[in-house]
């Protein structure tokens, strides 16, 4: 089965490869990634480093209490984090700055991976959620590089999924790797696809234990103070195509009943930002983008940010928030933001992606779903018709966020004792065509 996989992934390489060139030609951010995912990363320190894999800005957001909390015990250890998505890159460096290096995760491909850790010769590999890839587990197992999967998940679907490759993930997972599920279920799912009983923790989700930078906050109430300032003020944070639509035509309601109610319209991908400043000129709303430095003035409806790394402090200027990528079937984004700030929060139906934080949020009562524009018009109106009622609401998912803490610090104590015990990792073999230089 091993052999079929890698034969598979050399098949579909040069297809991956010519959609992430032809990508490149059009996307600036994702430009010089290409080399990077072919492994030809810059040669890390002599020593080691520790290295976290967060695919994108999610995870990256929740890997910073990791690697924060684990470089105050271990200063002396370079941290790397690796993501896939550039979001996740910008936001990384964004968390981080020069204090952690970023680089791309490489193809699953023997070559790429070989090249990879060549370079980068990582002491400890942490993985936050599920990520499996078996050529680079299989290579870091072979390298005795300890492996973590952390606030490790997995779904009934992705269980039948492994299932039918039982004895390709069976050998994946044999290789000593430790695994922190985020609840029983996940660590049960994990045992039956092949994971070591002894080795499945469950640690919980490190996503609970996002904290959000103070001056973060403090500059989304500063333009709350001075741009609207007595005006009902709503969010729609992260949304994708078709969901612009719904939300407008619910702002239309909204503001039915709250003239002077305003918008924050925070588009998911930035490469989307032209077709939604398209939209509102199209239907004729008054807006002002963050963009081009305009700040909203009374007749505006709508504030486009298009901008990146600047949700948070717009989460902490608004009243309610709607968390998109949920009334389109993508599977939602995090509503821990909002919740960590006290907000009262909407969805749509479509949360799959973090269904456990979902159904917290909808049972102590800080989550309303929502299944149409008219839904959410509805909904917004409610909680902007009575503040007390929404205040209260955002505080009982503040709470339930808090209450559910604590997966760090169980995090690092697993990982702690690989860092203190890790000995270099296996020298590289002698410089060849595929391995010698950088990118």
């Amino acid at each position: 089965m091993r052999l079929l996989y890698v034969l598979l992934t050399y098949l579909l390489a040069p297809l991956v490869i010519a959609m992430e060139a032809w990508k490149a030609l059009w996307k600036p951010e994702y430009r010089g990634r290409l080399g990077q995912r072919l492994g030809y990363v810059e040669r890390g320190p002599p020593g080691g480093c520790l290295w976290v894999h967060a695919v994108s800005v999610g995870e990256v957001q929740a890997a910073a209490a990791v690697v924060r909390k684990l470089h105050q015990q271990f200063p002396e250890v370079p941290v790397v984090i690796t993501t896939v998505t550039p979001t996740g890159a910008q936001r990384a460096r964004a968390l981080f700055g020069d204090s952690v290096r970023h680089c791309y995760l490489p193809y699953d491909l023997p070559g790429s991976v070989r090249r990879f850790l060549d370079r980068l010769r990582p002491h400890v590999a942490i993985i936050l959620e599920t990520e499996i890839w078996p050529t680079l587990y299989d290579s870091l197992g072979k390298r005795g590089v300890p492996l973590v999967l952390a606030s490790a998940r997995l779904s009934t679907r992705s269980v039948d999924r492994y299932r039918r490759m039982a004895s390709l993930f069976r050998e994946t997972l044999s290789h000593g790797i430790l695994i922190g599920a985020q609840t029983a279920a996940d660590a049960e799912r994990f045992r039956a696809i092949g994971a070591a009983a002894d080795r499945v923790h469950v640690t919980g989700n490190v996503k609970f234990d996002l904290e959000i930078a103070a001056d973060s906050i403090a500059a989304g109430r500063d333009f709350r103070a001075h741009w609207a300032a007595g005006r009902p003020l709503w969010i729609a944070g992260s949304t994708h195509e078709g969901e612009e639509d719904s939300v407008l035509a619910a702002h239309a309601v909204v503001r039915d009943r709250h003239p002077d109610a305003l918008l924050l319209l925070v588009p998911r991908h930035p490469q989307r930002f032209d077709a939604v400043r398209a939209l509102l000129r199209r239907q004729g709303i008054a807006h002002a983008q963050r963009s081009s430095g305009e700040a909203p003035a009374p007749h505006h409806a709508v504030f486009l940010v298009d901008t990146l790394g600047e949700l948070q402090t717009f989460y902490a200027a608004a009243d309610v928030a709607f968390v998109g990528g949920s009334l389109v079937p993508v599977g939602g984004h995090s509503l821990l933001e909002p919740a960590v700030l006290g907000l009262p929060m909407l969805s749509g139906p479509h949360v799959q992606n973090a269904q456990d934080v979902a159904d917290l949020l909808e049972q102590c009562g800080a989550l309303r779903i929502v299944r149409s524009r008219e839904d959410l018009a509805d909904r917004v109106c409610q909680w902007l018709d009575n503040p007390t009622l929404a205040r209260a609401a955002g505080e009982r998912g503040r709470q339930a966020v808090a209450q559910s803490r604590g997966a760090v610090q169980r995090l690092v104590a697993m990982v702690a004792p690989l860092l203190t015990s890790a000995a270099p990792a296996v020298e590289p073999p002698a410089a060849g065509p595929g391995s010698s230089g950088s990118r």
